[in-house]
């Protein structure tokens, strides 16, 4: 005997009871009677019907459901020791390597901020020298520029005195 649960109120349906009905894509439904039947016809939603067991579930009106629901164990973890280490032991072993490793931690961090301090103090050097050689060279130019502005207004000056000399004769 297979006992069956209505699709639309959720009531235990038994052999040779109820009403199987087949939607068009092919899946079946069975219905306890015909009023479920006629409920899910007109598209009702069974949780807001309030004597369905679907709405029973969602509002929490089955106090035999809850009642049955399992506790869940809580796990309690007791440590002992080990054949050769006594608890105690092994506890100070632990704090000893938790140490340690804040050690190590610390440590690596400082030799990083100390490695970037001289990479970022290398590039400021660098920077610096660099501007002074951009600065040098730009003074040079510069002289350089007023030289050859000296001469040509030299060299002016000596040929227009020859053009007005040879112009007189």
């Amino acid at each position: 005997m297979k006992i069956e649960i209505c699709a639309f109120s959720g009531y235990k349906i038994r052999p040779g009871r109820g009403v199987r009905f087949v939607r068009m894509d092919g899946k079946p439904f069975l219905f306890a009677n015909k009023k479920c039947f006629s409920r899910f016809s007109h598209k009702r939603n069974p949780r807001k019907i309030r004597w369905t067991q679907f709405y029973r579930k969602a509002h929490r009106k089955n106090k035999s459901a809850l009642l049955k629901k399992k506790k869940t164990r809580r796990i309690v973890k007791k440590e002992r020791g080990i054949v050769g280490a006594s608890l105690d032991l092994i506890n100070a072993r632990r704090q000893q390597q938790k140490e340690m490793k804040t050690a190590t931690l610390r440590e690596q961090a400082i030799k990083e901020l100390k490695e970037r301090k001289r990479a970022k103090a290398l590039r400021r050097k660098k920077e610096r020298e660099e501007r002074r050689k951009k600065k040098k060279t730009t003074e040079k130019k510069d002289k350089k520029r007023t030289q050859r502005e000296q001469n040509k207004k030299s060299k002016n000056k000596f040929n227009t005195k020859q053009k007005n000399i040879g112009r007189k004769f």
